[in-house]
């Protein structure tokens, strides 16, 4: 393993369906013809294409979408864990974004990114993995280390104080955050977050049910 750590190829989740089973004669596999483009016909019952694509795209955001980045090593981490988390929001619509509160929220998932980062690499002899998890407009990030301690606060901490204020910009800027011992028994955790995209990704922006 490079130190410059290693990606994920693309989002994980369940493959889509693919166009080399369809059969010849221009029908669905449950019997209904197809319009000339490709589309059910909407005069046999069907659903008309606008429909159909918005029905996709709104699948699109609902299913969960998953990408890792090992890493190896404290050197470069945190900015490689930030530009790897800016390509998968600009990937799922948050970016770039249009109104100031979704550019607040993705600014801040950057910022709560380098400080779970940071602490890592502070304290835990630097991350192992990074996990990013996101599906209907929330985004859980996972960072993996070596070390079973648990972050904790240390007692009310001034801002004027250099140093400190990771746990502080947890509380303030995730949805909810938290640790846990890793799942397979490896020695070590994952300090997790959430957080909540304010509006509809593009692709759903100004849709009506």
């Amino acid at each position: 393993m490079t130190s410059g750590g290693t990606r994920s190829g693309g989002d994980e989740g369940p493959a889509g369906a693919g166009s080399a089973g369809a059969p010849a004669d221009g029908r669905q596999q449950d019997g209904q013809p197809r319009g000339h483009d490709g589309q059910r016909d909407s005069r046999q019952g069907g659903r008309p294409r606008g429909q159909q694509d918005e029905e996709r795209e709104g699948q699109r955001d609902r299913q969960q979408q998953v990408r890792r980045l090992l890493l190896s090593g404290a050197a470069g981490a945190v900015t490689r864990c930030r530009d790897f988390t800016a390509e998968a929001l600009a990937d799922w619509g948050w970016l770039p974004a249009v109104a100031p509160e979704d550019r607040e929220r993705a600014e801040d998932v950057l910022l709560l990114v380098s400080e779970v980062v940071t602490n890592a690499c502070l304290h835990a002899g630097g991350p192992e993995e990074l996990v990013l998890r996101h599906s209907g407009g929330r985004l859980r990030v996972e960072v993996y280390d070596g070390n079973p301690a648990h972050p904790r606060a240390h007692g009310p901490r001034s801002p004027a104080l250099p140093g400190g204020h990771g746990l502080m910009v947890l509380d303030r800027l995730a949805g909810a955050w938290g640790s846990a011992a890793k799942q397979d028994g490896a020695p070590g955790k994952v300090v997790w977050l959430e957080v909540h995209r304010p509006s509809p990704p593009p692709w759903l922006r100004g849709r009506h049910d």
